[in-house]
């Protein structure tokens, strides 16, 4: 069994892709699953994926219509069989150089919950805009409802172990999947470790989807979560992955 899956989850990135899964495919663990989801895509993405439909380890899936990268994520992760799971966005923004960072703690055992935050590296400050404004509001409402301290509650760079990912019974459709897996893990009692990662921000012009109202999504997830009941999905963990992590 591979010892890393990653989840691309893809719509409408013509321009990107290509360099992305090339550095997917380049980046650490050869031995890596890699699960593409073509989440309804109008552009020539689908075109453009048809050229990777025979690299050693790479699924290509696809929604007929959009149905949001949440969905995307969930229709991968029944699939999944590696030990532990990345989400790969499908823009330039997140450098799979980065996954050992990320992966190497939970393969050890010494975490469970890995994060990758844009705002660790004090050698490359982020500029404050309204995404990171956005960000750091997240993190006080995960601060004062789960009482965990984070500084990247929406980052993408997400690693957890497959088998609890799958059991998380993630229901999100579109970016309030990042507040959900957040809100479960800190119901569960898991700490969550961040990991300083490299970052390569784009604007709307370069196509950034996500907005105000996906904001205000993922704020209204961290409270329903912290109120909702929380129904896991029955599997089988080994007893170590519920230990009390890092």
């Amino acid at each position: 069994m591979a010892r890393l899956t990653v989840i691309v989850p893809v719509y409408n990135e013509e321009r990107t892709i290509a360099r992305v899964l090339q550095r997917v495919v380049d980046g650490p663990y050869p031995d890596k699953e890699i699960i593409v989801v073509d989440d309804g895509s109008t552009d020539a993405t689908a075109a453009v994926l048809r050229d990777w439909v025979h690299v050693p380890g790479l699924v290509l899936l696809r929604h007929e219509v959009n149905r949001g990268k949440g969905a995307a994520v969930r229709t991968a992760l029944a699939q999944a069989r590696g030990t532990v799971t990345v989400i790969q966005d499908a823009d330039l923004e997140y450098d799979p150089a980065d996954y050992p960072r990320l992966v190497e703690p939970i393969l050890k055992g010494t975490c469970q919950v890995v994060y990758g935050s844009r705002y660790l590296d004090p050698s490359s400050p982020l500029p404050w805009t309204r995404f990171r404004i956005a960000v750091c509001g997240l993190n006080t409402l995960v601060l004062l409802l789960y009482g965990q301290r984070l500084t990247d509650e929406a980052t993408c760079y997400k690693a957890l172990p497959t088998a609890l990912l799958r059991r998380l019974n993630l229901q999100a459709r579109h970016f309030e999947l990042c507040a959900e897996v957040t809100a479960k893990v800190c119901r569960l009692g898991l700490r969550i470790v961040e990991v300083p990662i490299g970052y390569r921000p784009r604007g709307v012009a370069e196509g950034k989807k996500i907005g105000w109202r996906d904001a205000w999504e993922a704020a209204w997830t961290l409270f329903k979560w912290r109120l909702s009941s929380l129904r896991l999905r029955a599997l089988p963990l080994r007893r170590k992955m519920w230990s009390r992590a890092c």
